[in-house]
C-alpha cells in the first residue's frame, strides 16, 4: 500500500515541486497539500497521513505547533521539516516536538521522494550541515564548564575562512536575493557571483545556500 504524505507548504513554487515530487513515486499517494496550520490541523484531525513534510515559516502559525499536533493525535506519522531555517532553536524545536527528519528547503527538491522512503524506513534524512552543527551543540553541552568556555572562545576568536567580498555576497545571500541582483548591487556578473558562492560552500563544506547561511551564522560570519 502507498505511503500517503501530506505536504504543509505555503511558497506556491515549493509546494508543486514537493507534490509532483510525491506524484511521480509510485510508492507514494498525496493525501493532501495545505498551505496553513489550520489547515494542517484539519487533516491530521479527519485522516492519518504516514509522513508529513511540514514547513516552519507558515502564515498563521510556527510549523513547530503542526508537528507538535502530529506527535500527540497522529504518532504513526513521520515528520519531516522542510524549511529554510537553520539555526540552532529551529532545530532542536522541531526535534523535540517530533520530527524525525530536518532538511533545507533549497537542497532537497530532488531528495524528497528518497527522504520520504528513508523517513518510513527507518532513517533521519537530516541536511549535512544542519547534521554536523546537532552533533557539535550536543559535543560542546557535554563539555565541563573549565573546558567549553575556551572551546568556545577559541571558535569565536579564529578567522574567517571567508574573504570580505565573500562574506559580503554570502550576506546578500542571506537575504533571499538572486545571484543576479547580488551581481547588480555590488557591480559583478551574475557568474562571477555563482563563482564566488562556490567558493564559500567549498570552504564552508556545504552543498546548499541554507546550509551556507546556517554554518556563517554559527561561526558568527553573519
Amino acid at each position: 500500500m502507498p505511503t500517503s504524505v501530506l505536504i504543509v507548504e505555503d511558497e506556491p513554487e515549493f509546494m508543486r515541486r514537493f507534490a509532483n515530487a510525491v506524484l511521480a513515486d509510485p510508492e507514494l499517494h498525496l493525501a493532501a497539500v495545505v498551505s496553513t496550520g489550520a489547515a494542517a490541523l484539519s487533516v491530521l484531525d479527519a485522516e492519518a497521513p504516514d509522513a508529513m513534510l511540514v514547513d516552519l515559516g507558515l502564515p498563521d502559525m510556527d510549523g513547530v505547533e503542526v508537528i507538535r499536533h502530529a506527535a500527540l493525535h497522529r504518532p504513526g506519522c513521520d515528520v519531516l521539516v522542510v524549511t529554510m531555517f537553520g539555526d540552532d532553536e529551529h532545530v532542536l524545536a522541531s526535534i523535540e516536538a517530533g520530527a524525525t527528519g530536518y532538511l533545507l528547503k533549497d537542497a532537497v527538491a530532488e531528495r524528497i521522494a528518497a527522504s520520504i522512503h528513508e523517513l518510513r524506513a527507518g532513517g533521519s534524512p537530516i541536511s549535512p550541515g544542519i547534521a554536523r552543527r546537532v552533533l557539535a551543540r550536543f559535543r560542546v553541552g557535554a563539555l565541563p564548564a573549565e573546558r567549553a568556555e575556551p572551546a568556545a572562545a577559541a571558535a569565536s576568536a579564529a578567522p574567517s575562512p571567508l574573504t570580505e567580498r565573500e562574506t559580503e555576497i554570502l550576506r546578500l545571500t542571506a537575504k533571499g536575493l538572486s545571484f543576479e541582483t547580488i551581481g547588480q548591487l555590488i557591480g559583478i556578473s551574475p557568474h562571477t557571483v555563482v563563482a564566488h558562492v562556490k567558493k564559500i560552500y567549498r570552504k564552508l563544506a556545504v552543498h546548499s545556500r541554507g546550509e551556507a547561511v546556517y554554518e556563517a551564522s554559527q561561526m558568527g560570519l553573519l
